[in-house]
């Protein structure tokens, strides 16, 4: 019985969080428990628990006497967000080249090559489910090799903090830049075991992103 609550926490977090990333359920939305069991035809237990993850992930924040609410969307916090990406997933991903074996490399080569195909096959498509996802693990499969679960983990949730933001406010503005072609340079210096290059590729990768979703972000003030 247990195993069966946690099975469904744990889908119901993937969920909600999918709602959250892609606007589904706005910034600074209320949750109720209650609403939330009845769509989702689950009891509160998981409910609770799955708003509980939600929470130690920054997606949704606990008020005391008040519940549950996504968290608000703010240039100050993707500003931050932006930054931290940039520092810790190039350090992520530059340990990886000097620890991550001919097995990691492989499954970066897969991956990296079901999106370049996603892409010829339909264009860039951000926002499509099957880009998404693959992208996501793109960019997670970079800096899995690095050996620091901690680390790798933390930048799990910086990723998904800032594609949030990315999926929230550049729908209706295709990046003006190749982002496809951003991947494979990353790609081709993570390959040449090139550390100092690969980091920053990256850097200069998620940094672009972040100045873009702001300087969006301003304008539709």
């Amino acid at each position: 019985m247990a195993s069966s609550k946690v099975s469904i926490a744990t889908t119901l977090t993937s969920r909600l969080r999918e709602a959250i990333l892609t606007g589904e359920v706005l910034p600074a939305s209320r949750l109720h428990l209650e609403s939330l069991g009845e769509q989702y035809g689950v009891s509160l237990s998981p409910v609770r628990e799955a708003l509980l993850r939600l929470v130690a992930e920054g997606f949704v924040v606990a008020e005391d006497q008040r519940g549950f609410r996504v968290v608000d969307a703010s240039i100050k916090k993707l500003a931050e967000v932006t930054a931290l990406r940039a520092h810790m997933e190039p350090f992520a991903l530059q340990h990886a080249i000097e620890l991550g074996d001919v097995a990691w490399e492989e499954r970066l080569v897969a991956v990296f090559h079901r999106l370049t195909r996603i892409e010829q096959r339909d264009g860039f498509v951000p926002f499509l489910d099957e880009w998404e996802q693959t992208h996501r693990e793109f960019h997670l499969c970079l800096v899995s090799g690095c050996d620091m679960p901690m680390v790798t983990q933390f930048c799990s949730m910086l990723h998904d903090q800032s594609d949030r933001y990315r999926r929230l406010f550049l729908k209706e503005r295709p990046p003006q830049r190749n982002v496809a072609q951003e991947h494979a340079a990353i790609v081709d210096a993570v390959l040449a075991r090139d550390a100092i290059r690969a980091g920053e590729l990256l850097r200069a990768h998620s940094m672009q992103t972040g100045a873009a979703v702001q300087a969006f972000m301003r304008e539709s003030r």
